[in-house]
């Protein structure tokens, strides 16, 4: 049986409906993998090179689309908690929508965005032949993928961690496999693995599609249309999900800068100190999939107590969710701390980035430690669809890192960028804190 986000809150309940979520999570990098892998072995290094550039716009593009997935979350959650059967239904609706329209958007804009990139990039003609080739290969996905964000969003308000698992697992494996019959079989290359990923996104949309009208369906009572496309198309909701989606694409954009800031600040320092940045944000990006996963939960359930106005829902649902979360931080923290040179091992056998990243690894376990408030946080507001605080806390906390990282990388070199990088993920949830004591407050008046 799976957990309804309406349904009494436990730990047990906290942590089984987590668990789907932190493997799908895990199972979004293997992705990336499964396409080097690929290349590797029956590509070319200019391949390689077209598949890094690729995949590096696709991330960038996507991310700033998260907020199809987030959105819906929060809204879904607030009408399941209301009872409102019809906005959940009407919420999808209104995603699935603007995911349309929007991928459509990229496919029709497609020259100008691969001509745009590549003029900002450095590599070679013929690195830049692959990645256009498979970025225009790819790119046909577009309106499937991001339609796969507001499916994701759905069953995660919705509290159905485990379907969100299968169409993680569908989507990998189905990837997985053309790639390597286009790529490698019909060696069409990178523009193969391009070709691969954009059938299998689609095929796990119209799948994702198929298993979320299973799960609206059943929980339809037949007293209303199933589909209102009055709901749909009313204009206040439009209106707000808008305001919404670009508060979100805000704070989504501000969180993107502070990560390239702090990759860019690290290649000053050299060569091996940017590796070695790299290497250990892979571990701070592995302590994220499970820190996520209580996020997520968080967000269901918190946004369903916020529909339901039940502050003692509200309370309990952060305080569960944020329980487990800690301990998960703790432990990932120590595992880091202890027995993060081994994995630094595995990740590079170049002598000069492993010392490097033995040097600093303390600062990344004390990352994943602290940054466990501003997971938390993030889920509660996204819950509550409170985005315009998210945008405004995303702005404040990303000058407060700039300011950090001017005065410390400079006297204190490296280290001084990883205590600036810390500051600024507590910076997150120190400037979301004063709005979640008086969204408490509304809550209780």
């Amino acid at each position: 049986m799976t957990a309804d986000s309406t349904a009494p809150l436990t730990r047990l309940a906290v942590a089984r409906q987590a668990w789907p979520i932190i493997l799908a999570n895990a199972a979004v990098p293997a992705l990336g993998l499964v396409d080097t892998a690929v290349i590797g072995h029956f590509g070319t290094a200019t391949g390689l090179g077209g598949l890094a550039l690729g995949a590096l716009l696709f991330n960038f593009v996507y991310w700033s689309f998260g907020f199809l997935r987030m959105g819906t979350t929060g809204f879904v959650a607030q009408a399941l908690g209301a009872g409102d059967e019809v906005e959940v239904r009407a919420a999808l609706g209104r995603a699935v929508l603007m995911a349309v329209a929007l991928g459509a958007a990229l496919v029709a804009l497609q020259w100008p965005i691969v001509t745009v990139y590549l003029a900002l990039m450095d590599g070679s003609a013929a690195v830049e032949d692959a990645t256009a080739g498979y970025f225009q290969t790819r790119i046909w996905g577009a309106p499937a993928a991001l339609t796969l964000f507001a499916c994701s969003g759905l069953l995660i308000g919705l509290g159905r961690s485990r379907e969100l698992l299968f169409v993680q697992l569908l989507l990998n494996g189905l990837n997985a496999g053309l790639d390597i019959w286009f790529a490698g079989y019909l060696g069409m290359g990178v523009r193969g693995i391009g070709l691969g990923t954009a059938i299998a996104e689609w095929s796990t949309c119209a799948v994702a599609l198929v298993v979320v009208g299973r799960v609206l369906r059943a929980r339809h009572d037949g007293r209303e249309p199933f589909l209102s496309w009055g709901r749909i198309a009313d204009g206040a909701r439009i209106r707000q999900s808008l305001a919404a989606n670009g508060d979100i694409l805000i704070r989504t954009l501000c969180l993107l800068f502070a990560f390239a800031w702090f990759a860019n600040a690290g290649a000053r320092f050299g060569d091996v100190t940017l590796a070695a940045n790299h290497i250990l944000l892979q571990l701070v990006s592995f302590s994220a999939f499970f820190l996520d996963g209580f996020a997520f939960v968080a967000e269901a359930r918190v946004g369903a107590a916020w529909g339901a106005r039940s502050r003692s829902r509200f309370r309990r649902a952060v305080r569960l969710t944020s329980e487990l979360a800690v301990g998960t931080a703790l432990v990932l923290a120590l595992l880091i701390f202890l027995s993060g040179e081994a994995a630094i091992s595995v990740l590079t056998t170049l002598p000069g980035v492993r010392e490097a990243a033995f040097t600093y690894l303390p600062w990344a376990a004390l990352y994943v430690l602290v940054s466990v408030a501003a997971f938390q946080l993030d889920g509660v507001f996204i819950g509550t669809t409170r985005t315009r605080e998210m945008r405004n806390a995303g702005v404040i906390s990303l000058a407060v890192f700039l300011l950090a990282a001017w005065a410390l990388a400079g006297p204190w070199g490296n280290h001084g960028l990883w205590v600036a990088f810390i500051i600024y993920v507590i910076a997150r949830a120190g400037a979301l804190w004063p709005y979640f004591r008086r969204m408490e407050a509304e809550l209780a008046a």
